[in-house]
């Protein structure tokens, strides 16, 4: 069991303040790695998940690359920290949080794709300009971000509205 499950056993699902990480992937072709997730069958980030206690962010992410994907991280960069309101989320068993989300991507990676039993349902890189239906509201918070990053613009302000 994790830190967060560890607390939810305690305070059932009352909000949390979770800190976590999500990461974006990409391939040499410019193509994003996507997960489908079990719990809502939405395609989500290729990797994300909470910090377990004396772990950094970048740890966080690195350990959840691995186990939801398989593949190790080499490289990555921050390209966003997001906090607020708009980081409220209900998972679909009632559990609720407020994110404080550090936001990377990577280039530079190696291992064999595999999907985390339980939780990834699927994992398939696609083309940014050719997303999946069905993306999850975090990833819609953050490819913006991720785009202007990629674009070289460093990362735009996490108040703003993003696509619903």
């Amino acid at each position: 069991m994790g830190y967060i499950m560890d607390l939810r056993a305690l305070v059932g699902h009352r909000p949390l303040i979770q800190v976590g990480s999500c990461v974006i992937l990409e391939d040499t072709q410019g193509r994003i790695l996507l997960q489908q997730r079990t719990d809502d069958r939405l395609w989500s980030f290729s990797a994300a998940g909470s910090m377990e206690p004396g772990e950094t962010a970048e740890e966080a992410i690195r350990r959840e690359l691995l186990e939801e994907t398989g593949l190790t991280a080499r490289a990555l960069e921050l390209y966003g920290v997001f906090t607020g309101p708009q980081e409220h989320h209900v998972y679909p068993n009632g559990d609720e949080v407020y994110n404080v989300e550090f936001a990377y991507t990577c280039r530079d990676w190696s291992g064999v794709l595999r999907c985390q039993p339980g939780e990834v349902e699927e994992l398939r890189f696609f083309h940014p300009d050719g997303l999946p239906d069905g993306l999850s509201l975090g990833l819609r918070r953050r490819l913006p971000d991720w785009r202007a990053h990629r674009r070289g613009l460093g990362a735009s302000r996490s108040d703003r509205p993003f696509p619903r």
